[in-house]
């Protein structure tokens, strides 16, 4: 019987994203919003096939700002080749919300947001984003909807 090392977990674990898109921003980890899509991106850069992706970028920020959690940190314990059901409980553990109130209102602000409510800056990147990345023809309602267009989850 041969036993399963920490390094092969992660790579049984890690999605290769120079090959396939990590989760929509709307999937859940530990009851939170990008979480998967940042464990999906942490979990690449560790094992090296992170592609174009990049971990701690400004929308992973969103959620380690609103929950207090050091990137690094988070990185570390994924590294420990934790699944995925470890990862929500250690982001629990570790956020600084313990109401669930308070986790819902922010999901659901995130799944909402618009981009005429970005900040200036965001907006102009996310023009020409849009006009690169986006299929011609498509609406974008909501932040969201950028990535699940790009990465095909929406038609």
């Amino acid at each position: 019987m041969t036993t399963m090392t920490v390094s092969d977990k992660l790579k049984t674990l890690a999605k290769d994203l120079t090959k396939d898109f990590p989760r929509s921003p709307r999937e859940t980890i530990g009851g939170y919003v990008l979480a998967a899509r940042m464990l999906d991106k942490c979990r690449a850069t560790i094992n090296g096939t992170n592609g174009e992706y990049h971990f701690n970028c400004p929308l992973d920020q969103r959620i380690l700002s609103f929950t207090g959690i050091n990137a690094e940190e988070f990185k570390a314990f994924v590294a420990g080749g934790a699944s995925d059901a470890e990862v929500g409980e250690w982001i629990k553990a570790h956020a600084k919300q313990k109401d669930r109130t308070e986790v819902i209102l922010w999901n659901n602000q995130q799944r909402d947001l618009r981009l005429s409510d970005m900040s200036p800056e965001l907006q102009v990147y996310m023009e020409d984003y849009i006009a690169e990345f986006v299929p011609k023809g498509k609406v974008v309602y909501h932040w969201f909807d950028v990535y699940d267009y790009e990465e095909k989850r929406l038609t």
